[in-house]
Order: structure tokens, then C-alpha cells, then sequence
């Protein structure tokens, strides 16, 4: 069972909860887990996760998507914070739905907090891969 706790501090749009708990269950299921997890995901503006990535990268600019993987002792698998001003800005620059760009952030930081990375080629063909499938088979697909 997966838990996907979401806490909106960018606004009260019910809509962006039911693209994350769509696409995260996908994920789960699609993954083959068994075991209850529990992944917080955090809805934020771009000065909100500016500072976050000041704070925690020493990367003093936006980014769209910061995941926190937890250290295993626990059922909550991480945290997962999202811009939702850069989910607008990168759904119009790459021609696509803002559901579908929120859905592969949401994707994305879920499978960096269940360790997955794209730091070589071999482990970025793995992920990238992995997220691909789970958003052809949500249909969240690009257009």
C-alpha cells in the first residue's frame, strides 16, 4: 500500500492531488511493491524551492522538482517538493499538458527517493526508462 501524503502550499487546486495520487499508485503498482510506503510531496512556489536548492545543493537558482530520499529504517520513503510555477513554465516550453509535466515531476522524485538516479549514462537509461513506461501506461503521455 502507498501513502502519499500532499501538502499544497501554492494553492488549494484539488486538481494537482489527483494527477500525484494517479501517477505515484501507477508507479507503485507498476514497480511490484508489496510493503507499505508512505512519500510526502510538497506543492511550492519557485521562490520557496529556489531556497530549498540554495539550502540543500548550494545551487542558488530554481529548479522543478528536489527529492529527499530517507534512510531506509522507515516506511516514509521521502519527501518530494515540486515547483508548481515551474510545471507551468516547462508544460508550455516543451508543448505539453500541465498534467503531464506535474505527473513526470511526481514520477521523477518518487523514483529518486526510492534510489534511483541519473548520475552516468547506464543509471539514467535505467530511471529515465522506468518513468517513461509509467507514464505511457498512466497516459500521461507527451503530446
Amino acid at each position: 500500500m502507498l501513502k502519499i501524503n500532499i501538502f499544497n502550499q501554492y494553492n488549494e487546486d484539488k486538481e494537482y492531488n489527483k494527477i500525484i495520487n494517479k501517477i505515484l499508485k501507477q508507479a507503485y503498482k507498476f514497480l511490484k511493491f508489496k510493503e507499505k510506503m508512505i512519500v510526502n510531496v510538497v506543492l511550492v512556489d519557485n521562490k520557496a524551492i529556489k531556497d530549498m536548492n540554495k539550502n540543500y545543493r548550494n545551487i542558488d537558482k530554481e529548479t522543478d522538482v528536489l527529492s529527499f530520499e530517507n534512510d531506509g529504517y522507515t516506511t516514509e520513503i521521502g519527501d518530494i517538493f515540486i515547483s508548481i510555477d515551474k510545471v507551468k513554465e516547462q508544460a508550455t516550453a516543451y508543448n505539453h499538458s500541465f498534467a503531464r509535466e506535474l505527473a513526470f515531476l511526481s514520477v521523477h522524485g518518487f523514483l529518486h527517493c526510492l534510489g534511483y538516479d541519473h548520475l552516468n549514462k547506464e543509471d539514467e537509461l535505467e530511471m529515465f526508462s522506468l518513468q517513461d513506461e509509467i507514464l505511457e501506461i498512466s497516459k500521461y503521455r507527451r503530446t
